[in-house]
């Protein structure tokens, strides 16, 4: 983008990348890392008062009853996801509406806000974490909702770029580790979010000089420009752009009589073999069965995810027999392991743009853009569905050391899921209908993650605190997620076999 001293130097889109990199590393997921902070709630005595004596009966032996502490914890994680889900189609319309300075100021509100309210709380308000959690959460996923945009930035490694920022989202979860161990060597956590507290000063420096106001377009203009530009950039380029047109009017008189000859064959070639660029309405997206699957692959994927997510430290703790030194063990490693997500991310951003490493296809067999694009989305998508089933077996077993492969295919799922579904809403359907579309599906999605209370409660009082008829049933339930996978599939097949008949001059790329 920027004409500094010479060359074409893209240093502002580096600095966009790499700083949004550095964002979704240290502020976007990091309630991903909720086992992690679990463990320093409860040895600061959050929900202690939930705690009582109980007495076996084989042995008369008193021991301590937490299941109260872990439901309720359980719960703030339930209740920030549901808040999250709810708040996503209204946050996706203002970033649509608004743009993206006005969506990463209301972010970085929420953030501060979260952050906030768990510096101040203790664990006589321990209530706090409601709503601390839920702005955290919020604050994370708007960030990163609008980071997903920078992307379009480098159109070959569109999908790698989307990946990689789903990685470091992922990855972000560290961040509650690292608070965990600053814990244990005597370091308050009020004083671990004070200090988070002052990273909304990076996101505000961020989303003025290194974001655009509005969108960032895709495909590219190659006149596009956003944020700080380099001295006397902007007259440069208006001088260049005048010096076009002149350029451009002498061309068009010496060349009129050959233009005259090739226009009706120009002509009869755009009607033959390219696509009309009506962009679909709001309304028929929603209605299309694209979004429905896709909203079915979502709900399933997220329900699976996010409970695991809040039963994972009281599962850990009964499969360890309340050892809470194998427990923090454990949770260590899944926090560890988690922190590896932004160097698995990459692979399914190559397999999303494969077809854009290869020669291009000629001209005649009139693909566009969207369809190629979306014909390399089906791998991506079945393997996020295998993903998800074999991450589904290994947690619904009840044995300890087969924990280290859930904790890989859970970070692993994620990483390929949040990716799949933001590549997948930006190449399906128009970008002016981004935020809305992904916003509705999580919104949409919350109503299914309810389900959550419910579930929680018949597992800590009718199964006595052992999840595995829950796991069953989502294990099976997790098989529905093939489904879309195949369906993009057969549409992309559908799309190619009417390209080869008269009739696809009336199929364009804004029909979902």
């Amino acid at each position: 983008m920027f004409k500094c001293q010479g060359g074409r130097v893209k240093l502002h889109y580096c600095l966009t990348v790499f700083s949004g990199l550095l964002e979704s590393l240290f502020f976007t997921g990091i309630t991903f890392g909720w086992a992690s902070l679990v463990f320093v709630l409860k040895s600061d005595g959050y929900f202690a008062g939930y705690c009582t004596n109980a007495t076996r009966e084989e042995d008369q032996d008193v021991s301590i009853d937490c299941r109260g502490q872990d439901e309720h914890l359980s719960w703030v994680m339930s209740v920030a996801t549901i808040a999250n889900t709810i708040t996503r189609f209204p946050i996706g319309y203002v970033f649509d509406r608004c743009g993206t300075t006005v969506a990463r100021l209301i972010a970085v509100c929420f953030y501060t806000t979260g952050t906030l309210l768990i510096a101040l709380s203790r664990a006589e308000t321990s209530v706090l974490l409601y709503p601390a959690t839920a702005c955290l959460v919020i604050a994370g996923t708007t960030l990163y909702m609008t980071n997903v945009q920078v992307a379009n930035l480098f159109d070959t490694y569109r999908s790698t770029i989307m990946n990689v920022y789903n990685g470091a989202y992922d990855s972000s979860a560290a961040v509650f580790l690292i608070i965990k161990m600053l814990h244990e060597k005597g370091v308050s956590l009020h004083c671990c979010f004070v200090f988070l507290t002052s990273g909304s000063i990076f996101q505000l420096l961020r989303t003025f000089l290194l974001m655009p106001k509005g969108h960032i377009p895709y495909p590219l203009p190659d006149t596009y420009t956003y944020g700080v530009s380099c001295p006397g950039q902007r007259r440069e380029r208006r001088e260049e752009e005048e010096n076009d047109k002149e350029l451009d009017v002498k061309r068009n008189k010496d060349d009129k009589t050959a233009e005259d000859e090739t226009s009706a064959l120009h002509l009869h070639k755009k009607l033959l073999y390219e696509p009309k660029q009506e962009e679909a309405s709001f309304g028929s997206c929603v209605k299309s069965w694209l979004f429905l699957w896709h909203l079915l692959w979502v709900v399933t994927s997220l329900l699976c995810q996010f409970l695991y997510l809040s039963l994972v430290n009281p599962m850990l703790t009964r499969l360890a027999n309340n050892d809470q030194t194998l427990v923090s063990h454990y949770t260590n490693a899944f926090a560890i392991t988690q922190l590896c997500a932004v160097l698995l991310s990459p692979m399914n951003g190559f397999i999303m743009d494969r077809h854009k490493h290869k020669p291009h296809k000629p001209l005649t067999q009139g693909e566009t853009k969207r369809e190629a694009d979306l014909s390399s989305l089906p791998l991506a998508l079945s393997l996020n569905s295998m993903q998800c089933f074999l991450f589904c077996v290994c947690f619904t077993c009840p044995v300890l050391p087969l924990q280290y492969l859930t904790f890989i295919l859970q970070v692993v799922n994620s990483a390929f899921f949040f990716a799949g579904h933001q590549a997948f809403i930006s190449t399906a359907f128009p970008m002016q209908h981004f935020g809305k579309l992904s916003g509705l599906v999580m919104t949409l999605s919350s109503l299914v993650l309810l389900l959550q209370f419910p579930i929680q409660y018949v597992i800590q009082h009718q199964l006595h605190g052992d999840p595995l008829y829950v796991n069953v049933g989502l294990t099976v339930l997790s098989l529905l997620t093939f489904i879309h996978p195949v369906h993009v599939s057969l549409y992309c097949k559908k799309l190619a076999k009417q390209r080869k008949t008269e009739d696809a001059n009336g199929v364009g790329s804004a029909k979902c």
